[in-house]
């Protein structure tokens, strides 16, 4: 499904990711209905809107705090007059895009066009907060794609670490 502002994988490939883990409950066929059987002719923007269900963290982590819906193209009309009709974007048709996202049970494969004719594939458990590269040379097909996982700190209690005995000195003999 052809989106408008098809959006470096930086910032898409987070909304995706969790829209498939909360939205849509990792159900990719009620995914691919939403994103493109119901949709007339296209997108305008995929939205925030994806983020339904996503936690409220996780919601801010993503957008910082911004909200904008997800908007179809409506009364799209070509240069020569005629109403457009919903078209199947092929290879072929992509020269003035530069990313593809095409969705797979395993994952989601991302495509920088202006480099590749494929893509890697992220695994749909990836987290949406991960650092994600958009440099379209490293996003080889071959290749791991290019996520660093967040950084994550263990919680440590307070309660815990007070209560706990402190460690007995032993001495050899």
């Amino acid at each position: 499904m052809y989106v408008h502002f098809d959006g470096y994988p930086d910032n898409k490939l987070p909304l995706l990711l969790a829209a498939y883990q909360h939205r849509f409950a990792g159900d990719l066929e009620a995914m691919a209905r939403h994103l493109i059987d119901e949709v007339h002719h296209g997108w305008d923007e995929l939205g925030t809107d994806l983020l339904d269900g996503a936690p409220a963290a996780l919601r801010r982590s993503l957008t910082g705090g911004d909200e904008y819906p997800s908007r179809q193209m409506t009364d799209v009309i070509w240069a020569d007059g005629t109403p457009a009709e919903r078209e199947l974007i092929t290879q072929d048709g992509t020269d003035e895009l530069e990313w593809a996202y095409v969705l797979h049970p395993h994952g989601i494969e991302v495509i920088a066009l202006q480099e590749y004719d494929r893509g890697p594939v992220v695994a749909w458990d990836t987290d949406p907060r991960s650092r994600i590269v958009a440099n379209p040379g490293a996003w080889h097909p071959d290749s791991r794609a290019p996520i660093v996982a967040p950084r994550t700190t263990p919680r440590l209690s307070t309660a815990a670490s007070a209560s706990a005995p402190a460690p007995r000195k032993t001495t050899r003999r």
